[in-house]
């Protein structure tokens, strides 16, 4: 089963999170502070981090910022602000969900459990599933979960994976917005236009030279985003 970090300065939230969590089999393990995080992250196998915002020594943005400097690991953010420029900025800044306090415990454990789900898949070896996708200098070998362009390894999390994996497997076919959500996070979208933008621009980043002018993640305006055939 998996091991979940959970990060809050709030005490009693932490213990919430870990009885609802432990419920479901997690093994858990606590810290109060982004640089009690980032130490634990060194010495322990975890799999998901749960990330508060706001709070001393070493906020979430911050810590968040330097453990996506080595790790991919599942991030979700965790804020008592509901404002969509907190929900942008934690995106941003390389997490791959959010959830506002005060949160629901089932849509918590439903997210832990969506998140997982996608980086056991990303780092799964299925010796039956030999498919390689390309397009141009741009490849994706689905046997070891790699990305490269133009033969260079490129470093994503799940999300950024799991949305240029949906895009390079129905090369030519225009996806929607909430269509990207739906078939990634599995769930309504609802409000996604904004996730899914910043996920896409990261990706853009990654396998463009210039994201500008995008070679292979192309968007048709009014409709959504695509991979050509070539």
């Amino acid at each position: 089963m998996a091991n979940i970090l959970v990060c809050d300065d709030d005490r009693e939230i932490v213990d919430a999170i870990e009885i609802y969590l432990s419920q479901e089999g997690y093994q858990i393990y606590k810290a109060y502070d982004g640089e009690q995080a980032i130490e634990i992250l060194k010495k322990e196998d975890i799999h998901l981090l749960i990330m508060d915002i706001m709070m001393p020594r070493l906020d979430g943005i911050r810590a968040t910022l330097q453990i996506r400097k080595s790790s991919a690991i599942p991030i979700i953010i965790l804020s008592a602000k509901s404002e969509d420029s907190d929900k942008i900025l934690g995106l941003n800044i390389g997490a791959d969900d959010y959830i506002a306090k005060p949160f629901n415990p089932l849509e918590l454990v439903a997210r832990v459990k969506s998140n997982l789900r996608r980086y056991t898949s990303l780092g799964s070896m299925n010796p039956d599933s030999r498919l390689i996708h390309r397009v141009g200098g741009l490849v994706i070998n689905e046997e070891n979960k790699e990305v490269t362009v133009d033969g260079e390894p490129v470093k994503m999390t799940p999300i950024e994976y799991s949305i240029l994996l949906l895009l390079m497997k129905n090369q030519g076919k225009v996806f929607s917005i909430n269509e990207i959500y739906e078939n990634i996070w599995n769930e309504e979208a609802i409000g996604a236009d904004n996730t899914v933008a910043v996920h896409i621009r990261h990706i853009r980043e990654k396998i463009e030279i210039n994201p500008r002018e995008p070679r292979y993640l192309k968007v048709v305006w009014g409709v959504g985003y695509k991979i050509d055939k070539q």
